[in-house]
């Protein structure tokens, strides 16, 4: 039974009253002792004479009316009651799941309770109230550049903010553009370096590229080289810089450069066959393609693309089952039903699988093609299964790219909103205490940020009011 507002009455024997936020709720004992180490539980089975076991598990009581007041939250405490009568627990829409879960801790109800779908959700969240925790860590990171202890990690610390965060400074953003034309520059050189019309002819007869392309190419490679070890000096984590999949890629779109060189020079030195050493630089040269992947450290759009795809593993592996299943069946049944006709373009099944892809995909090159009339209503079906299971997918593919860009947006500002927040009351904090050594507000915020970035998000004085809502 419920009672709200000025409604009350004294209970009766079995019974307890509660008034949480001004909600009052009297409770049966009976169900209560359901869960006997819970809060309500210990409430009931104390006595009402003993006044300090009674303050320790509430915030006031009232003996005339035997009622116990609490000051938490009434939506709360609806959702947390349900366990003594469901043995379980929903978190209603509109509940901070981290207040919630300090909501469960006080009242003491284990978090096993929680029914399957709120837990997942509660997981879901507590991996964005850390991934806010980074973002905040990283924000008050930079703004700590100047409490660095020497004059050498000072400098290692803005050379970073240079290199690597392009909004932290007008050249920091010169020094990202310059980067992103670079490699634009890269890969039109590249580009045109093979077109017939522009080539020259070396000392042997052969097509190669212009000096002048050879010599952009060789600054880019410069800027390449430069940038790359600037950002490895002054990496703070030297071994995850190394291991980063976007500087292994920065690495392989370098070192070709100058493999080239050191096999162009062995071949005229040494008794290296040139022919061999040819072979080897053309090889090496293709790998210059890997530069336009540099693109991706310089593109939120193609990272958030990145993740999209990573969080879509499984309807891509749908894809790709439906379709090799597809491909299987449509070209035995293409193989079989044309070796009736005498100029059939079908040798054998493994070279029908060609066929089955070109036209699941919709491509039809035309170069292999049915010419009986099952064949051709083999075809027919191929292709509109092909359309289907390739459209089947493509949905949830495109909401987890949608989702995730969103997310990210949303956590990002929620990341600023807290810094900012954690500043107003740092200097709130500090005009109030103006007894204490003054300090920087980041370094009175940096404790807490630790333990956020740790996990340890319920238990952070710094959020005023508790861990930001999600």
């Amino acid at each position: 039974m419920i009672l709200t507002g000025e409604q009350s009455g004294l209970c009766s024997e079995g019974e307890i009253a509660v008034n949480i936020g001004g909600v009052r709720v009297v409770l049966l004992g009976d169900v209560l002792n359901r869960y006997p180490e819970s809060r309500l539980a210990e409430l009931l089975n104390c006595s009402t004479q003993n006044y300090d076991v009674i303050s320790s598990l509430c915030d006031d009581f009232d003996p005339g009316r035997k009622e116990f007041y609490f000051d938490r939250d009434p939506d709360a405490f609806k959702c947390i009651v349900h366990v003594y009568y469901f043995d379980e627990i929903h978190i209603e829409r509109g509940i901070c799941p981290i207040c919630f879960l300090q909501e469960m801790e006080f009242w003491k109800i284990d978090q096993n309770v929680l029914d399957e779908c709120c837990k997942i959700y509660l997981s879901e969240k507590e991996d964005e109230l850390k991934e806010i925790g980074n973002k905040v860590k990283v924000i008050l990171e930079d703004l700590d550049v100047d409490r660095c202890g020497t004059r050498t990690q000072r400098c290692q610390r803005s050379l970073w903010k240079l290199m690597e965060k392009p909004g932290s400074s007008l050249p920091a953003r010169i020094v990202a553009i310059a980067s992103f034309l670079t490699i634009l520059v890269s890969a039109v050189v590249m580009c045109v370096g093979t077109i017939p019309e522009l080539q020259v002819a070396d000392a042997e007869g052969k097509l190669v590229e212009p000096p002048t392309l050879e010599t952009i190419e060789t600054a880019c490679m410069l800027w390449f080289t430069v940038e790359f070890l600037l950002r490895l000096a002054s990496s703070p984590n030297r071994l995850h810089f190394a291991l980063s999949i976007m500087n292994v890629v920065d690495f392989m779109a370098i070192i070709p450069f100058y493999m080239v060189l050191s096999l162009t020079y062995l071949g005229t030195t040494t008794t290296m066959e040139l022919v061999n050493v040819q072979q080897a630089v053309q090889a090496l040269r293709i790998m210059r393609i890997a530069r336009i992947f540099k693109l991706a450290r310089h593109s939120s759009g193609l990272q958030t693309l990145t993740y999209a795809l990573k969080r879509s593993l499984k309807e891509l592996g749908l894809l790709l089952m439906y379709m090799g299943v597809g491909i299987f069946v449509f070209s035995a049944l293409a193989y079989t039903m044309e070796q009736s006709h005498p100029e059939t373009l079908f040798r054998s099944i493994p070279q029908s699988f060609w066929w089955a892809i070109i036209t699941m995909t919709t491509v039809g090159y035309g170069d292999i093609y049915p010419k009986t009339t099952l064949g051709k209503c083999n075809a027919a079906v191929s292709f509109l299964c092909g359309v289907i299971a390739i459209a089947l997918p493509i949905h949830p593919i495109i909401n987890n790219f949608v989702v995730f860009y969103n997310k990210q947006k949303v956590l990002e500002t929620a990341a600023k909103h807290q810094v900012e927040l954690m500043e107003l009351k740092s200097g709130s904090e500090a005009r109030s205490c103006t007894h204490l050594p003054v300090q920087s507000p980041h370094t009175r915020l940096w404790p807490c940020q630790l333990r956020i970035s740790a996990g340890d998000t319920t238990q952070c004085s710094q959020f005023p009011g508790g861990p930001p809502m999600l």
